[in-house]
């Protein structure tokens, strides 16, 4: 769904002349939806979007000021949205809107791309109180999630071990994670289910997991595969 693109305005916040430029990114339209209802005079959404593919597309036309991106963003992992976005338009602020209180991920995109972050469940009087302090040169983050970013720095929780990972076992882990069985994993790599088995207890046991479930919130914290 796209909306309204106009041309292009200087920022409001310090010499008034235009409103701010508001992109939405969300594969749901909640966001665009709720934000709509509350929006505040100053901003403008000039496109909304319901996945990442397009996001990419039409972020460079619509130049917005601000993307409020749901992490859910289809098609791209959101995070690898973020990620390229902020290398086509340096200059525009990524606010994120996570489905998840995971402060591993939150860390990870405030440090590389993301200039705020808020959570699904935040108020559009918040999305607009979170934009107008990041056009301010500021981070912002919904009070929810302080204490346990705070806690994820102090500790050292947010290195992304994923990293560690050779190629063939990220293959087998985002497969297995997208609910293909060993044998569906061997047949679409071309190669032994034994082979599937191995990489896949091999990862669990250097990572510590016991369980399918913890391999599934390994791959996601570590946006080894889509928040969807």
């Amino acid at each position: 769904m796209q909306g309204v693109r106009n041309v292009r305005l200087h920022l409001p916040e310090s010499k008034a002349i235009g409103k701010v430029r508001v992109l939405v990114a969300d594969d749901h339209g909640l966001i665009a939806e709720g934000f709509t209802k509350l929006l505040d005079p100053r901003f403008e959404i000039v496109d909304t979007v319901a996945d990442g593919a397009a996001l990419l597309e039409l972020a460079p036309e619509s130049n917005p000021d601000v993307v409020l991106l749901a992490l859910t963003t289809s098609l791209i992992n959101g995070t690898e949205v973020g990620e390229r976005l902020k290398r086509l338009l340096p200059r525009t602020k990524i606010i994120v809107f996570a489905i998840t209180e995971d402060p591993d991920i939150a860390a990870e995109v405030l440090r590389s791309w993301a200039s705020g972050l808020l959570l699904k469940k935040s108020s559009a009087l918040e999305a607009s109180k979170a934009i107008r302090e990041v056009l301010r040169g500021k981070k912002y983050v919904t009070p929810r999630m302080r204490a346990k970013l705070l806690d994820a720095f102090v500790r050292g929780r947010w290195r992304n071990r994923g990293r560690t990972l050779t190629p063939r076992q990220k293959e087998v882990l985002q497969l297995l994670t997208e609910g293909h069985t060993m044998r569906e994993v061997a047949d679409i790599l071309h190669v032994a289910p034994r082979t599937v088995a191995f990489h896949k207890y091999r990862l669990m046991a250097s990572l510590g997991l016991k369980t399918n479930s913890d391999l599934l919130r390994f791959a996601i914290r570590e946006h080894l595969v889509p928040l969807t």
